[in-house]
């Protein structure tokens, strides 16, 4: 039977040197992130939500040996299969590729999905979706992608200049959610104009509101958006919210950590869709 000429192929390398190599240790750099719209993920469970998802990489990583059997030997099938490039890398290779801390022995190289935003006018009546203006913290932002998968809303707008939530850093702390999170980015002035199209409640967060989240009425579908750490959400974005709410304090800081705050906000709006 002749070769699938679909089928990846396998190769082995043991140079710091080889050129597929340097491409994905030069993925650290957002620059190059952006001109080649590609990304890290590491890790079997996270390859695992993203074949779930539909997603194939353009690399396969694993170190030597490690893909034998159980779910190392089944990605590595899926990524040949899918014809992506797969590279069994010797472990000195490897742990320049890898995260230094927890790292793992298989991560993939993967094309960047950026969506157009949904048609504000149009989008579903219990939808939520979830906008972030000039967030700065990697960690905190892959935290709330996975939250925003965890109750199921729509997506995340990045307003502004913000961190690259293809980033190692948020990549990771995504735990996978990255390939099951729809993605936007917007300039200020098109997400003010986009956002004069929205049907229901625009919520935003601030340190100055009256109301309490908890006790508000949201109107569907809602759009949350939320500030950057420390500065919070510009008087620009503020004032094309339909209402402003804040998070209750009881002890002597005045906020939150932001992936906290929209946790606790986003699971409140969702608190109705949401069952044990």
């Amino acid at each position: 039977m002749p070769p699938d000429p679909r089928r990846g192929a396998t190769r082995a390398i043991t140079s710091l040197q080889n050129e597929r190599v340097k491409l994905i240790r030069s993925l650290e750099m957002r620059k190059v992130r952006r001109e080649t719209g590609l990304f890290v993920a590491e890790g079997a469970s996270v390859l695992v939500t993203a074949r779930d998802a539909g997603w194939v990489p353009k690399m396969l990583v694993f170190l030597a040996g490690s893909a034998q059997a159980g779910v190392h030997r089944a990605l590595l099938d899926w990524a040949e299969s899918a014809g992506a490039e797969c590279l069994e890398v010797s472990a000195a290779v490897l742990g320049k590729l890898a995260a230094k801390d927890n790292p793992q022995t298989m991560l993939g190289v993967f094309e960047q999905r950026w969506v157009s935003e949904p048609e504000a006018a149009i989008v579903a009546g219990d939808a939520v979706w979830l906008a972030l203006e000039a967030v700065r913290d990697p960690g905190n932002l892959g935290t709330i992608v996975r939250t925003v998968d965890a109750v199921g809303a729509g997506g995340v707008i990045l307003v502004g200049t913000c961190v690259d939530p293809y980033s190692r850093e948020c990549v990771r702390a995504t735990m996978g959610s990255i390939f099951d999170v729809a993605m936007v980015r917007m300039v200020p002035e098109r997400f003010r104009a986009w956002a004069a199209t929205w049907r229901g409640d625009i919520v935003g967060t601030r340190l100055a509101a009256r109301e309490d989240f908890r006790k508000a009425s949201y109107r569907a579908p809602t759009l949350l958006l939320m500030g950057s750490e420390g500065p919070g959400l510009s008087p620009e974005l503020a004032a094309i919210c339909s209402r402003l709410v804040k998070i209750p304090m009881a002890g002597r800081l005045d906020s939150l950590n932001l992936a906290v705050a929209a946790a606790l906000v986003l699971y409140e709006i969702r608190k109705e869709q949401l069952r044990v």
